[in-house]
């Protein structure tokens, strides 16, 4: 009986992932093989089945309009395989795996996350913690936290929230502002990796912008401990500084908050069922970020 395959699993594979991501480079990464040998998988596969696959452009390589038409075929094809291999390994319903940025992770999620370990015992957590946008269809990570704007291919993004953000300074620092233009005399603390603009809280506030000319960091969790550590003033997310405001390491020093076109999802692979630990952790989550803002505002209020 002939092959159904005319080309190798491993050169759809391939096609698959370079239609999805215009480059040789990520298919070569999840195949293990060099660049190189994805250009062959490529070239031959277009050779046997007779047809054009990729239109090479300076901008890399675009599938053609027949490649297109079965894009969405061969990548649910794939995520059914990986399912299948899930099933296949059935201890793995008992371990989930999340990948999740570093100051969410350090911020809030470890603080909480033995409350799902206490609630579901039959299932062991772990964290992925990293900075790289890990492709969840084609990993082992069963689900993700991500900062943005949910906008992300591959996957079904849920929002979470922490999408109200605010400035925190040291309590040391505190006494010094009294009214916002009194942030002139501070540093600013410039979070490069932050999505989060001073502008549009200097107009809640009602002040003309001032320049943002403090310490400089491109990770995210050194520019909050710099806050901490009395270098200046940080615009952050409110559910993200709620327990170092709780605890007395920062002060809100203004009742003034804005909304952002950003916040935490949490993300699934796109097309993918979703077992029932991952329901289970979701669910957990969202209640518990709820729960959060609830703490926040309830201690916003006393404070006022």
């Amino acid at each position: 009986m002939p092959s159904p395959f005319p080309i190798p699993l491993n050169a759809i594979r391939a096609i698959e992932i370079v239609a999805r991501r215009g480059a040789l480079a990520p298919a070569a990464e999840e195949l293990g093989v060099t660049p190189g040998a994805v250009s062959q998988h490529l070239r031959r596969a277009e050779e046997r089945l007779g047809i054009e696959l990729f239109e090479r452009t300076p901008q890399g390589l675009r599938p053609t309009d027949a490649l297109r038409a079965v894009l969405p075929q061969l990548t649910a094809g794939f995520n059914a395989l990986a399912d299948a291999v899930a099933n296949l390994r059935g201890a793995d319903e008992h371990v989930l795996t999340v990948t999740v940025g570093q100051v969410f992770a350090s911020r809030w999620l470890i603080w909480r996350i033995a409350k799902f370990n206490r609630l579901h015992p039959e299932i062991e957590t772990r964290l992925v913690v990293t900075a790289n946008m890990i492709e969840l269809q084609h990993s082992d990570i069963d689900c993700g936290i991500r900062f943005g704007r949910g906008a992300w291919a591959g996957v079904t993004a849920e929002l979470l929230g922490g999408n109200r953000y605010s400035p925190v300074v040291a309590t040391a620092l505190a006494g010094s502002l009294k009214r916002p233009e009194d942030l002139r005399h501070l540093p600013l603390i410039r979070d490069t990796a932050s999505m989060l603009p001073w502008e549009p809280w200097f107009a809640a506030a009602g002040i003309e912008p001032i320049e943002v000319t403090g310490p400089r960091y491109d990770d995210p969790a050194l520019a909050f401990d710099a806050a901490i550590s009395e270098q200046g003033v940080l615009m952050t997310i409110d559910m993200m500084s709620a327990d170092a405001v709780s605890d007395g390491r920062l002060v809100r020093p203004f009742d003034i908050a804005v909304t952002a076109d950003v916040g935490y999802w949490f993300i699934v692979p796109e097309g993918r069922r979703i077992p029932k630990k991952v329901r289970l952790f979701r669910d957990w989550l969202k209640a518990e970020v709820a729960d959060s803002a609830d703490g926040y505002m309830a201690q916003a209020r006393r404070a006022g």
